[in-house]
């Protein structure tokens, strides 16, 4: 499904509607509450103010749609240990890459170092389909990290599925915090 694609024809349907001549009668009206807002998510544009839901900071985590890059600490790994995904896809994007090597690298060189990930889908599909999702996330930052120095007995994978969300709305917000690969360390040196 391209949603993307899905979604500039939504607007381009939306905007043609309002272009034309007359008056459109209440019972046809979109909305009564106010402008229509589409998730700029949907169409690859950062949130506006107004869009964004407040959420209590995490030190673990940097919210998908952030225009500012994932932040480093001074050994690279505190501040991002979450992975974020698009709708229905197990695809790292390629602003994680500079964590999912941090990560790879301090268990290189921190041999006795173990980390387990886990592998999170949002609510919608089946349960079957959002483990099965899950695991494919949570095995493709595995594959990151090993790609970067680390072993195979370093890191164990897990799907939670939809069993473990992060925010429980039922909204574009909450899912896109949702689909994510947790890197959880057990053991640091």
């Amino acid at each position: 499904m391209r949603v993307p694609l899905l979604a500039t024809s939504l607007l381009f349907t939306l905007l043609a509607a309002c272009s034309t001549k007359g008056e459109i009668p209440p019972s046809k009206h979109i909305s009564q509450g106010g402008p229509l807002k589409i998730h700029p998510g949907l169409i690859g544009q950062p949130v506006p103010a107004e869009l964004r839901q407040e959420t209590p900071a995490t030190p673990t985590a940097s919210p998908p749609g952030e225009e500012s890059k994932i932040k480093m600490d001074p050994v690279g790994l505190r501040t991002q240990r979450s992975v974020y995904f698009d709708l229905n896809s197990p695809a790292i994007k390629a602003d994680y890459d500079p964590a999912l090597r941090a990560h790879g690298r301090y268990l290189a060189d921190h041999p006795k170092a173990r980390v387990r990930i886990e592998g999170n889908a949002d609510e919608r599909g089946s349960a079957d389909h959002n483990r099965r999702l899950g695991q494919l996330r949570a095995e493709n930052v595995r594959m990151s990290m090993l790609a970067n120095g680390a072993t195979q007995k370093q890191i164990s994978i897990k799907s939670l599925g939809a069993s473990n969300p992060k925010l429980t709305g039922h909204d574009e917000a909450s899912w896109a915090e949702n689909r994510r690969s947790d890197v959880v360390y057990e053991r640091e040196e």
